[in-house]
């Protein structure tokens, strides 16, 4: 008894089939690339099953819910509730664990790390699904998509503006820090009362570990996981990752600094014109690379990450400044085979609570608290390299 029927449904149709009960597995792993739709979910499992040619794994599905068990067992994944209910003799299904990769001839020895965002229920009945069904699709239609970004990036350079003239006319000696955490800790009405911390913060954790997993498969494959597609609601909807979030707050800084250094030495500087000063610069600024760290510009990088695709390295990249290193050039011509990927840490921005990747001012103080105890400790033990 290995075969179960499959129910997936989404918020305009629902299919059903019955398939071998490992490929249940690859469907939740599927969910990690957060897939609203069902062509968005036969998208995301090529992440774990490679399609043999044009095979699409509902392809030969049937229009409508079916909810008699076959063989094994039923499992029901519903995209528009975000329930997964699983009554199958073959196999448990978990929000996190591995799934070993198929490579559409056969199944391999790799296996693949895969999280599902935290909002989705697992549940082991479909009885229990009909249960909470209805509330949990009525709650997420009522809660559309926001698109963060039109307020994150777009409203940045009139509020830059605005608050350099103020701290202008009030004197102000270094205003840079207090503008940012203001702006970065205000709640705000088209961010439907959130902060831009709280909508920045919010998804960091999943998609780093989601791009963990594509840069594990990308190592044990030698060949990139497919990436998302921009019109899928997972790109156009975007969390941040720690690529995006340190990106941004250079962005602010570069943004805030120029503004601020050229609005406390001429008073007559307009608001309008110096927002609309701003955007050419904010333009300019994601556009272009700093060659002293990346061939790719900072909206590269973003892009990349929103794309969920690692940052690998070139090996021109690689090299750069390390042309009497024989050992770098050795590792540089490996990299075609073996990977090497780069990541921003965020170990350059200002430490205080704003700025941190703490979602609480709680964590923040007890890792403060930590931090003291260490040096404490590590002074107290080596009073001679104070």
């Amino acid at each position: 008894m290995s075969e179960i029927r499959l129910n997936v449904l989404d918020a305009g149709r629902a299919i059903n089939g019955t398939i071998h009960g490992g490929i249940a597995d690859a469907v939740v792993a599927g969910l990690s690339a957060e897939p609203e739709t069902i062509e968005e979910l036969q998208d995301a499992m090529a992440r774990f099953i490679k399609p043999a040619r044009d095979y699409r794994p509902f392809a030969n599905f049937k229009t409508g819910l079916n909810d008699e068990p076959w063989d094994a067992g039923i499992t029901l994944v519903d995209l528009a509730a975000r329930v997964v209910a699983n009554e199958s003799t073959y196999t448990d299904l978990y929000p996190e664990g591995s799934v070993e990769y198929h490579n559409g001839v056969k199944a391999t020895d790799v296996w693949l790390p895969y999280k599902v965002p935290d909002d989705w229920l697992f549940v082991g009945s479909i009885a229990e699904y009909e249960g909470v069904r209805d509330e949990r699709r009525a709650e997420r239609a009522a809660r559309q998509p926001l698109d963060a970004r039109a307020v994150l990036y777009g409203k940045m350079a009139e509020f830059i503006a605005r608050e350099c003239i103020a701290a202008r006319e009030s004197n102000a000696e270094d205003p840079v820090p207090g503008i940012h955490a203001k702006w970065l800790m205000t709640p705000r009405d088209d961010l439907r009362g959130q902060s831009p911390r709280e909508v920045i913060l919010r998804k960091r954790e999943f998609i780093d570990l989601d791009l963990q997993s594509r840069e594990v498969q990308w190592s044990y494959l030698k060949e990139p996981a497919p990436c998302l597609k921009p019109e899928s609601a997972a790109y156009r909807f975007a969390g941040f990752g720690t690529h995006e979030t340190v990106i941004y707050y250079d962005l602010w800084r570069h943004m805030l600094s120029d503004c601020w250094e050229r609005v406390s030495k001429d008073g007559s500087i307009s608001i309008e014109d110096e927002a609309a000063r701003l955007k050419r610069v904010q333009a300019d600024w994601l556009a272009h690379p700093d060659t002293e760290q990346s061939e790719k510009s900072p909206g590269d990088i973003i892009e990349l990450e929103r794309l969920r695709i690692p940052w690998a390295s070139s090996a021109s990249e690689f090299l750069e400044g390390a042309d009497d290193c024989p050992l770098c050039r050795q590792m540089a011509e490996d990299m075609d085979s073996h990977p090497v990927f780069s990541h921003l840490d965020g170990s350059h921005m200002e430490y205080d609570f704003p700025f941190s990747f703490h979602l609480t001012r709680e964590e923040w103080e007890e890792e403060k608290r930590e931090w003291e105890r260490f040096n404490e400790e590590f002074e107290r033990r080596h009073p001679d390299l104070r």
